[in-house]
């Protein structure tokens, strides 16, 4: 329970993040803005780093794996964020704690029950009815991707050890990316910079520095398929937001989509918890009978 209300106070700043990409100034790459607030995270981490008395880390391969596919991962959802209205990105994000599910059972070897499976088949067709196939366009893709990313990433927390001092999980995973995302700015083009966009970039990697320090704390707590439930409502905030800053809400196909994610992970798991509470107390009545 700990390790889930950590989660969802992380995720509150996931949708601050999403937020403040949208005020990106015009004329702005997704590459070049990521690589300055790279470099801005690893200058706002020196400090926390220094004051936990430079700690280090014995999993450096963890760490590469972690901040390239993250790395990449950033670039697909700033791109479709960029493109389309933050409801419709969150919504297609949040196929990531289903995926989360689905590779901790596979890789982690964590157990999944039957209603978690359910409530995975039934979040990939609410996938499906999001992309609407036949209207389906890169930038729906290069989130679907970045989502697969994130659950990468998540699950990636799970070999580093508790002792490990968050600041150099946060500190890797940023300056580790640096030369990756520096070659996606020579393809991209490095254009665009200016004060507006470097003080964009300070503002949503304080929000994305902070919920990274919570999902450190949070996936280090709990199993991965426990608490992955609790990213869903970073979809809530995201569609809050996008109502009242940016005008845009979900039509009604993308709600009943939305719906097939979300629903069966929140509702499935209560019911059958219910279940397992009333199954003692039909046996005991069955024994006192």
């Amino acid at each position: 329970m700990i390790a889930m209300a950590i989660l969802v106070f992380g995720n509150l700043f996931s949708a601050l993040y999403d937020v403040s990409i949208k005020w990106m100034p015009e004329g702005s790459n997704a590459a070049t803005f990521l690589l300055i607030r790279q470099i801005l995270s690893v200058l706002m981490l020196l400090p926390l780093w220094f004051y936990a008395k430079r700690p280090t880390t014995q999993h450096l391969k963890v760490h590469l794996f972690r901040s390239n596919t993250g790395a990449l991962g950033a670039v697909c959802l700033i791109m479709g964020l960029m493109s389309l209205p933050i409801a419709t990105v969150s919504s297609l994000f949040f196929s990531a704690p289903l995926m989360i599910v689905l590779m901790g059972s596979i890789f982690l070897k964590e157990k999944v029950t039957a209603t978690q499976w359910l409530a995975t088949v039934l979040g990939f067709i609410g996938i499906l009815i999001l992309l609407r196939p036949s209207e389906i366009n890169i930038f729906g893709i290069a989130v679907l991707i970045s989502a697969f990313s994130f659950a990468i990433n998540q699950l990636a927390l799970r070999k580093l050890p508790d002792t490990e001092n968050p600041s150099v999980t946060l500190m890797l995973y940023n300056m580790l990316s640096i030369p990756l995302t520096f070659i996606m700015v020579l393809v991209q083009g490095f254009e665009g910079v200016s004060w507006g966009l470097i003080g964009i970039a300070a503002l949503s990697n304080s929000f994305l520095l902070a919920y990274h320090w919570l999902c450190v704390l949070a996936y280090r707590k709990a199993q991965a398929s426990q608490i992955a439930i609790a990213e869903y409502t970073g979809l809530l905030f995201c569609v809050l937001f996008g109502w009242l800053l940016f005008d845009e809400w979900l039509d009604g196909l993308s709600w009943v989509g939305a719906g097939f994610i979300v629903l069966p992970s929140l509702i499935i798991p209560w019911v059958a918890a219910r279940m397992a509470n009333l199954r003692p107390k039909k046996i005991i009545e069955q024994k006192v009978g």
